[in-house]
């Protein structure tokens, strides 16, 4: 026995001795916080184990959740792209990078040759760096010359943007950096679920709600955001809009308005009043399903409070009429004047991790860098003068992320480039999406892993992961942080932006994409932002090595802007903008035959179409399948038991998935995420109807029936 102690100490020792540890800062990938974090390797022997240790900055202060403590097990798994595959014969064969990108070129050039330059399209992803963001529209529409861009973030913030530029003259995420939400007295949470969304900034509200602050959610389920409300306000899905408007009724009747500031700082106040004065609250309680006394309840402690905060997210958002909800609860809050100071605001909470600097610089169909118009005589000018082209040459906007699919179906589109995004799981109606795509002469993707879009693609490209890909992002307070790289690149992986600059070679256009370096990129980006609403001049890698950075920042001795609209508004006129809008029912309502309202979102473990994070052992098994959240009562007159599998039919299709009882969501409701594929896939059955302001599509809401896949032979 000492002698086996003797040899346990021994050979102990000696790992000991072979063991090593080391750190490297990066960012988490996911969500729209940036939490910051170390991942430790520790070597011993052969093996390695990994963790990521929490680092502290402004926005998260030192906060993780359990996807940041785990995102790296999606760039470590053995599943990772290496090496570029093309599909031969219906497989996928390793080819050479000079190889694939002499391929790539040569359709370039021949299917717009045959179907016409904007038969090319680009379909970009709110996770790429702003870098890459900036380059892909540049790519687009200098490269290329093609009209048609977009990208997935359109499902994620259009609404709420198209709704603050018309508002407001400027889309932010935030009006207000987070410290403010605990110096609020009321808070307002629309259609978000910040606890299993944006896990990380919960603290923000539980210190509100130690301050005093009253908390209203507005869900259809009771959400563990819902859980934390003193008022929860389950409407029936899709009715968002007529909920606001009640609630400005409710203000305009009791005397909360702020005569002073909606003289000083709006216009069109009049004919919002002359319209909301014509509403029936009886009309909005029966839309709304919500009673009477709790809207009231509610608009008297927003319009009571000497400093107040409405945040919207996806559920208000993803809707045929998410632009007009966020409309109406703008005019709630100009209406008050809860805006432009401490504790006082509007937000929308970002869902990707760089869905704000997506838009801002180029992904978007109408946007060119800086949040200037691509149909702006001037703006074309400005940013032709710095990508050294005509203003001519560029081409005019395109249509939207699903638009493009649809074009895709009717032989409009007949190449695609794809880069950062899953559109065959994340897309509406996605069984037609797949198809659609099936049509195209060639489809190149490039990605981390063998996506479900990937696996229709002709040719496949490995690209690096968050923890290879220095560069930066926007989080959801438009802070500009600096994620660096802190592992090398494996096998032959290239960052996005390599990619394309490598591809504007190969079709003569290298001179438009000399860059080396994410860093020189940026400073492109800067100056094709400079004096744009969306200003990053100021901004700079040597400065986000020390700091985050609120935009606009004009210049390097500027603070940054971390609270909008202290003083005016970013209208010429420097007053926000009231909107009168006819709350309408969405067209698909519900029947005999379709009786149940579907709505979709996240779960705590998985992110977007879940390619990186069904990857994640953790992640996976902590939620391994999509479940319907639904009313026992509901259930059980279905003949649906807990844990069984539930047959959802929609106008558009099916899928299946795993029963979850929930007594906390409607009765006329089910809730499924959207974050696999398969049969549990939601996004096959969701509705393509589009919102006519924004063109977001409304995930929230479409009418089903349900059954229990026992009874699926009797029919």
């Amino acid at each position: 026995m000492a002698m086996t102690n003797e040899l346990l100490r021994y050979f102990r020792a000696k790992e000991k001795e072979r063991a090593s540890e080391t750190a490297a800062a990066t960012q988490c990938p996911f969500c729209s916080v940036q939490c910051t974090l170390q991942l430790v390797e520790e070597r011993i022997v052969e093996r390695r184990r990994y963790k990521a240790v929490p680092t502290d900055n402004p926005t998260s202060n030192g906060r993780l959740c359990l996807k940041g403590m785990n995102a790296h097990q999606h760039a470590l798994h053995p599943e990772r792209l290496l090496v570029p595959l093309a599909k031969v014969d219906g497989r996928f064969v390793r080819v050479g990078w000079e190889e694939a990108l002499s391929l790539i070129a040569e359709r370039i050039i021949s299917i717009q040759k045959e179907d016409g330059v904007d038969a090319f399209a680009v379909y970009g992803g709110g996770s790429l760096t702003n870098e890459e963001a900036y380059l892909l529209g540049k790519f687009a529409r200098v490269a290329l010359k093609t009209r048609h861009i977009d990208y997935n973030g359109r499902f994620c913030m259009s609404a709420a943007a198209a709704a603050m530029n018309d508002a407001f003259g400027l889309d932010r995420g935030l009006t207000n950096p987070l410290s403010d939400i605990p110096l609020a007295q009321t808070i307002i949470l629309a259609g978000t679920n910040v606890a299993e969304c944006q896990p990380t900034l919960m603290p923000y509200f539980y210190e509100a709600k130690k301050n005093g602050a009253f908390i209203i959610v507005v869900d259809p389920r009771e959400t563990k955001t819902a859980a934390l409300a003193d008022l929860h306000l389950p409407l029936k899905p899709g009715t968002d809009a007529a909920l606001a408007v009640g609630i400005g009724k409710v203000l305009l009747d009791e005397g909360y308005i702020d005569e002073a500031f909606v003289r000083e700082r709006t216009v069109g106040f009049a004919e919002w009043k002359q319209h909301i004065e014509a509403v029936e609250m009886d009309e909005i309680v029966r839309l709304t399903d919500v009673p009477e006394e709790k809207i009231r309840l509610a608009a008297r402690k927003y319009g009571e409070a000497a400093d107040a905060i409405v945040l919207t997210a996806r559920g208000l958002e993803q809707q045929t009429d998410g632009y007009a909800a966020v409309r109406q609860w703008i005019n709630v809050v100009l209406a008050t004047g809860n805006i432009g100071r401490p504790g006082s605001g509007f937000g929308s909470i970002t869902g990707q991790g760089n869905g704000q600097g997506g838009r801002e610089h180029g992904q978007k169909a109408d946007q060119l860098p800086g949040y200037r118009s691509i149909e702006h005589p001037q703006h074309r000018r400005y940013i032709a003068s710095v990508w050294g082209v005509a203003p001519d040459e560029l081409p005019r906007k395109g249509v939207s992320a699903y638009e493009m699919m649809q074009k895709i179906g009717a032989g409009e589109i007949t190449g695609l480039l794809v880069m950062g995004s899953n559109p065959v799981v994340s897309s509406p109606n996605a069984a037609f999406v797949a198809k659609a795509m099936q049509k195209l002469k060639f489809l190149v993707v490039a990605d981390m892993f063998l996506s479900e879009t990937a696996e229709l693609a002709d040719l496949v490209l490995p690209v690096s992961s968050y923890l290879e890909d220095e560069g930066t992002v926007t989080n959801v307070e438009g802070r500009v942080c600096f994620r660096p790289a802190a592992r090398k690149r494996p096998g032959e992986v290239k960052h996005d932006w390599e990619i394309l600059c490598a591809i504007a070679h190969k079709l003569g256009k290298g001179r438009f994409f000399p860059f080396t370096s994410a860093e020189e990129i940026f400073n492109e980006l800067r100056l094709a932002s400079r004096g744009g609403k969306a200003d990053y001049y100021g901004v700079t890698y040597e400065r986000l090595r020390r700091e985050r950075v609120y935009w606009p920042c004009p210049d390097a001795h500027h603070p940054g802007t971390p609270r909008l609209f202290t003083e005016r508004f970013a209208h010429p006129d420097g007053k926000a903008r009231f909107a009168v809008l006819p709350f309408r029912p969405e067209k698909e309502e519900t029947d005999e035959w379709y009786p149940f309202y579907l709505t979709t979102g996240r779960v705590l473990a998985h992110y977007l179409s879940g390619t990186q994070t069904r990857r994640s052992p953790a992640l996976s098994a902590r939620q391994p399948e999509a479940v319907v959240e639904i009313h026992p009562r509901t259930a059980k007159r279905y003949g649906i038991g807990p844990g069984m599998l539930v047959h959802i039919e929609t106008r558009r299709g099916a899928a299946v998935v795993r029963s979850r009882y929930n007594d906390q969501i409607r009765e006329d409701t089910i809730f499924v995420p959207f974050h696999w594929s398969g049969l549990g896939q939601i996004n096959n059955v969701t509705s393509d109807e589009l919102d006519p302001h924004c063109r977001m599509p409304a995930f929230k809401r479409c009418a089903a029936r349900v059954r229990p896949v026992v009874d699926l032979g009797r029919n």
